[in-house]
């Protein structure tokens, strides 16, 4: 165990998705009744209060989190063991409260009010139902023009289409927005701008629900105003409530590595440099690579053809030593100039929309969600 801001932490207890509601709260203490049902507010979430274990059947363990105050350990020492116990007690001077943890089976002591806004966290963990963290990969362009931005649309789309909960996110102020890739620049919802003072936490959900809605996915991009940069804590803070929600979260990554930048590449599972077979793009590729890769410890290859005499997508992979996802398909569709407003990916018996689902079935089963 290792004491964090006035809190033992153990890993949460895993949650089935959906919403489960509230914690119990166990304690006579007013005041720290108070404390709780504030911090619980503040969480979005309604508890559950008694003053012993609840007498009905199975509202013990049925809880998603129990707290319990350190006046009521005695209360509950005979209670079933269970995990997502908390002892939340105030005075830091009380050797006792590690016996009493130890006596009710408590998995968390918290002191408050060093620990309120872990406890903050948690109670909104458990309200949001959170359980496995979205699946999250970062498409990158080796050179400009490569088509990362196409590429991380087609990713999206593709994901929605088999039924996972899907967040496409353009960390790329100056791309243009990938809602005009999408057809959706005039949708209703929020951009990026609208999150610059996020702090903290973000909730999963009022995120999920305040963005644009397109082509059955959750849209983040840039309005057409002036502002292209978004402080670092508000980009971990909104990556992070989306990754929360589970499925999976796509990210059209710039090609320079800001503040901002460096806090997405800490939250992806995986990333894709997209690279022109040319040795110029190669060469640049190399670069960005060696940037991202500081940061980032998965990062793999796709290649778009054609290929010029002696190089093929294993040599572009070999040159720049990373594995290979394999070669980026051109998509018909999008050639045609009466294409119209299908996105990358639209079609799902195209190139574009095979190569994508293939990468989807190798990256979920390799990350143990399929």
């Amino acid at each position: 165990m290792e004491t964090v801001a006035g809190a033992v932490t153990h890993d949460p207890p895993p949650a089935a998705g959906g919403r489960q509601g509230g914690p119990l709260i166990v304690t006579e203490d007013t005041e720290l009744l108070d404390d709780l049902l504030r911090l619980c507010a503040a969480a979005g979430a309604t508890p559950e209060v008694h003053h012993g274990v609840p007498d009905r059947r199975g509202g013990w363990e049925a809880a998603p989190l129990v707290l319990v105050g350190d006046d009521a350990a005695r209360r509950v020492r005979g209670a079933v063991r269970r995990r997502g116990v908390v002892l939340v007690g105030r005075d830091q001077d009380d050797s006792g409260v590690w016996r009493r943890a130890v006596e009710i089976g408590a998995e968390h002591v918290l002191m408050l009010p060093d620990g309120e806004q872990w406890l903050v966290d948690r109670i909104a963990d458990v309200a949001e139902g959170v359980g496995r963290p979205a699946l999250t990969v970062g498409v990158i362009g080796g050179r400009g023009g490569a088509g990362a931005s196409t590429l991380a649309c087609a990713l999206a789309v593709t994901s929605a289409r088999e039924g996972l909960r899907t967040l496409l996110v353009d960390a790329d102020p100056l791309g243009g927005g990938l809602d005009v890739l999408l057809g959706g620049e005039t949708a209703d919802g929020l951009r990026w701008p609208a999150f610059a003072s996020s702090r903290g936490r973000v909730g999963g959900g009022a995120l999920e629900e305040s963005l644009p809605e397109l082509h059955s996915l959750r849209v983040l991009s840039w309005d057409r105003g002036d502002r292209i940069a978004v402080p670092p804590q508000a980009v971990r803070a909104v990556l992070a409530a989306a990754r929360r929600r589970g499925g999976t979260v796509v990210v059209d990554l710039p090609r320079r590595i800001d503040d901002g930048v460096a806090e997405v590449l800490t939250q992806l599972d995986v990333g894709v440099l997209v690279v022109p077979a040319e040795l110029r793009a190669v060469a640049a590729a190399g670069r960005v690579a060696s940037a991202v890769g500081m940061v980032l410890r998965d990062l793999r290859v796709a290649v778009r053809g054609p290929y010029p005499p002696g190089l093929d997508d294993r040599e572009v992979a070999r040159l720049l030593g990373l594995p290979l996802v394999g070669e980026v398909p051109v998509e018909p569709e999008l050639l045609r100039p009466d294409q119209g407003t299908a996105p990358p990916g639209a079609a799902p018996r195209g190139p574009l929309a095979r190569f994508c689902k293939e990468f989807w079935e190798r990256a979920l089963v390799e990350a143990g969600a399929a």
